[in-house]
């Protein structure tokens, strides 16, 4: 039973910094009904942020994640205004070699900058770690945890209590009647893709701190967000928390009772078990056909 619950703490810990780790691809999707290939790039470049902030300053990687949230809103202001705004007016096809485009110029950016080698944040509690009775909490992932919450609910707060909240809403439903009623949609996508960035960019100051990372570890983190946000519902982020929820306690699950070879690829199982009862995902609507068609 302590095994268990065990995994179950360590599965909804690693789900919290999952479930911020896709909100931004997730709001993005939601209000521009685009997918953001570039998504696991620029989460790996704030890693490396993250990495050159803690050990030029000796800042800790957590305190930084203001300075790496900002950095990264600006990137995503610039990536929208001098890239996907032109792109998206080419349709779907033209969005998405221009994210994928982007997410190879990140990447070879990456290896130019840092090098291939691995690279890790380790602050000096980063093996520490505290009890609550028989369970215990590693203090980073504990602490990435809280963050991850914390940003979500910030989030959610924006979107529900906020005159920007109700412009990205009113956009997200509906573009042209949100036109016509005052709201300047050409500004909410920017503003919503640079937050999404921004978010983007707290999870890879996080990840930085959990596990090493390299270049290419975006390929990793674009898969992951991409099955937890077509899990959760494509747009939903309360969908995407549930499905990122899911997803880390199906790996840390695996990962205690088959074997760590298994902890990538049963999380997928289950996504595709799950999508077969319900292919919207857990929060998605569905969609009439004839209404599509219409």
């Amino acid at each position: 039973m302590v095994t268990f619950l065990q995994s179950l703490v360590f599965g909804v810990l690693v789900g919290g910094v999952y479930a911020l780790a896709s909100s931004g691809l997730s709001l993005i999707f939601g209000v521009m009904r685009i997918v953001n290939l570039a998504h696991g790039g620029l989460m790996v470049a704030a890693a490396f942020l993250t990495y050159t902030i803690w050990n030029s300053t000796g800042l800790d990687p957590f305190l930084a994640i203001p300075l790496v949230c900002a950095a990264l809103f600006a990137l995503g202001c610039l990536l929208y205004q001098g890239v996907i705004r032109f792109a998206w007016r080419g349709g779907e096809a033209s969005i998405i070699l221009a994210t994928l485009a982007l997410a190879m110029i990140i990447e070879g950016v990456l290896a130019l900058v840092w090098g291939a080698e691995p690279h890790n944040v380790t602050p000096s509690y980063v093996n520490s770690s505290f009890r609550l009775g028989p369970i215990v909490f590693p203090a980073v992932q504990a602490i990435g945890f809280v963050i991850a919450c914390v940003l979500l609910g910030a989030l959610y707060l924006l979107l529900n209590g906020t005159w920007l909240g109700r412009g990205v809403r009113a956009a997200a439903a509906n573009p042209t009647g949100a036109t016509l009623t005052g709201v300047r949609v050409e500004r909410v996508n920017v503003v919503t893709y640079a937050i999404g960035v921004a978010l983007t960019g707290a999870a890879g100051a996080i990840v930085s701190v959990l596990a090493p990372f390299m270049p290419d570890s975006g390929d990793r983190w674009i898969g992951i967000g991409l099955a937890i946000v077509v899990l959760g519902g494509m747009g939903s982020l309360a969908g995407g928390l549930a499905g990122a929820l899911l997803f880390g306690i199906a790996e840390t699950m695996t990962t205690t009772y088959v074997s760590t070879a298994w902890a990538t690829a049963v999380p997928f199982v289950v996504i595709i078990a799950v999508l077969l009862v319900r292919p919207q995902g857990i929060f998605g609507r569905t969609t009439r056909r004839d209404v599509m068609a219409g």
